[in-house]
């Protein structure tokens, strides 16, 4: 039932059901013309977004004679790299705990590899002179609940076993930070996190795609591959391209490789942004060093500062729909804004007359190990990579650059990789699949109100090796 506090909806009295990060920004690039008719490339890319525009762009550096198409659906950008709270996180694996509990024989290496992309994407920003507002705040993970405490300062001792360097903050350090009432401790990363403008970052890498020969067109939706006799056909409402090569990029919509929907389905995230605080707003929080932030549970929001002073505050709810329907008609759900502005309130009670500006949401494709996955198909012409979990911003890079080693039958570091070598566990079919995670869900929900106690339910997708976290 829709929260009715008028407490809480006033702040929502401005509120406009558009995305903060594509509202007039001068930024935004031309469009680009719809695909017609047949056109020859040595790789196709489907799907204009993270993975997408990083594929297209380092398969010209890696090679600039090659010649690279990106079809796109609506516009670049428009799906999740568009609508993202701009974490731009080192993790390749959704977090440094899931990616032990997975991996726990390659987790040093993927920890290195996970910096070094960060690193990467730092020197391409500034090759191409992309302006995205790249910020290295770092990252503060905050325990909101007493069971928290610990887990976090656990996970941090082992994270600096493998090479980082996490503080451990009590609670009169954290809250010297960032002044929450609801904040009993925690810990600071300095060198895993940048935060991004989400959008300039699309727009960015776009342009650069261009200047190195890239072609692009949009409204041009893949509808199916077809073999053929120069290699594979990408089919579009217009027209098609035949490529010698196709890179799949495609996140939360269902992929042209049948065998890999199983594996995925899409969720919706939500968002909401404030209006820019006033220097006096801004004193009673702290907050000078603009860290990201998330907070520990197994429901959690992640929050940051904007540009201009206002605050992105989003997670929590994570909404499934029967069939793995995606719809634009979830993008805005009344009731889930409700309970953000709510949480909002209780973390920042003195931020009590803030109003909300913006309210948008967006689908995310989720696996369940919660982190990227490859595979190929068509005799290793095509590739895809999905499954990033909401944390693609940094990963979709390194996603990129392993299907480019595959599609080029490269053996690297990368492509060795047990996490890129195996799949996760496939979702089942429904009404089955709808009836486990809504179950799921709900149990997530009991673990929060539990001091994080998973019960048979959880304990048993953990040896099943699921284990659903979020």
């Amino acid at each position: 039932m829709l929260e009715r506090n008028p407490h809480i909806l006033q702040h929502l009295a401005t509120t406009q059901p558009d995305n903060w990060w594509l509202d007039n920004d001068p930024l935004e690039p031309n469009s680009h013309q719809t695909l017609v008719g047949e056109r020859l490339f040595d790789l196709c890319v489907v799907g204009g977004g993270y993975t997408g525009l990083w594929t297209a762009l380092l398969a010209k550096e890696r090679d600039p004679s090659r010649s690279v198409v990106v079809l796109e659906q609506e516009e670049t950008g428009a799906g999740a790299s568009g609508r993202n709270g701009g974490f731009c996180s080192a993790s390749l694996t959704h977090g440094f705990t899931n990616g032990f509990r997975r991996f726990p024989k390659e987790i040093a290496t993927l920890e290195r590899m996970g910096r070094e992309n960060l690193n990467a994407i730092e020197e391409t920003l500034e090759r191409y002179g992309i302006d995205c507002d790249f910020e290295r705040t770092g990252e503060l993970l905050v325990a909101v609940k007493p069971w928290q405490v610990k887990e976090l300062a656990e996970e941090a001792l082992l994270q600096n076993q493998m090479g980082d360097s996490i503080q451990i903050l009590n609670r009169e350090e954290v809250r010297a930070r960032v002044n929450s009432p609801t904040y009993l401790g925690g810990t600071f990363d300095p060198n895993g996190t940048a935060l991004v403008d989400p959008a300039r970052l699309v727009w960015g890498l776009e342009r650069a795609c261009l200047a190195l020969g890239v072609e692009i067109f949009e409204h041009s939706k893949a509808t199916a591959l077809n073999d053929h006799a120069d290699g594979v056909a990408v089919v579009t409402p217009y027209g098609q391209i035949v490529a010698q090569k196709v890179a799949l990029g495609t996140n939360a919509f269902p992929s042209l490789v049948p065998s890999a929907r199983r594996y995925v389905v899409p969720v919706y995230d939500y968002q909401l942004a404030s209006e820019p605080l006033s220097a006096e707003q801004r004193a009673a929080i702290g907050w000078q060093g603009r860290e990201g932030i998330s907070d520990g549970g197994y429901q959690f929001h992640y929050y940051r500062l904007t540009n201009d002073g206002s605050i992105l505050w989003g997670g929590w709810d994570a909404i499934y729909h029967y069939r793995s329907k995606m719809a634009r008609e979830y993008e805005n759900n009344p009731e889930i804004h409700a309970r953000l502005a709510s949480h909002f309130l209780d973390t920042f009670p003195q931020l009590g007359d803030i109003k909300f500006t913006h309210a948008w949401s967006g689908a995310i494709d989720t696996c369940s190990r919660f982190s990227a996955f490859w595979g190929t198909a068509h005799k290793g012409r095509v590739a895809y990579v999905l499954g990033y979990t909401g944390l693609g911003v940094a990963a979709a890079r390194f996603g990129a650059a392993t299907m480019l080693d595959l599609l080029d039958g490269l053996h690297t570091e990368r492509t060795e990789l047990q996490m890129v070598r195996r799949k996760p566990v496939p979702f089942p079919p429904e009404p089955l699949r709808y009836a486990i995670i809504k179950a799921t869900t709900r149990s997530i929900q009991r673990a929060e109100n539990n001091g994080g106690k998973r019960n048979l339910w959880l304990r048993t997708l953990d040896q099943l090796g699921v284990g659903f976290d979020s």
